[in-house]
């Protein structure tokens, strides 16, 4: 999940941080990070919502890293040029409600209970049948 917030972020730094590119490219960097931004809420969930028993190692690491990426792109704030100083403010808020969405969601899932999914009694086995010679479609 924090690699794929690391290239949402850089993503959106390549399209806005300069160079001489047309209105097109620049509109298709942005639609591109802004495509992962949606992924990057999506695998949130996911690992959010992922059922174990406890708070683990890896929930922490997703935690810790969210907002590690939120002082990273704060940092963006004191340098660079105006695009990138208004990509810094948007980015830093961003990942760190995005750690907070993730904790949040995290705990929510920990808090209900686990019900396993009702399962079926045993399934009959499909019996093979061989077709007959009056089932067979003659091949030209």
């Amino acid at each position: 999940m924090s690699g794929l917030a690391l290239l949402t972020g850089a993503t959106a730094l390549v399209a806005v941080a300069g160079g001489h590119r047309s209105i097109f490219a620049t509109l298709l960097l942005t639609l591109l990070a802004a495509v992962m931004a949606h992924a990057l809420v999506v695998e949130i969930q996911r690992q959010a919502r992922r059922r174990a028993r406890d708070w683990g190692r890896y929930d922490t690491v997703n935690a810790v890293l969210l907002a590690c990426w939120a002082v990273c792109a704060a940092a963006l704030i004191g340098v660079g040029s105006r695009p990138v100083l208004i990509l810094g403010c948007v980015l830093s808020p961003g990942y760190a409600a995005a750690s907070a969405y993730f904790v949040v969601e995290r705990l929510r899932t920990l808090a209900t209970p686990f019900v396993p999914s009702p399962t079926a009694g045993p399934v009959d086995p499909v019996v093979a049948v061989e077709p007959s010679a009056a089932d067979a479609t003659p091949s030209v």
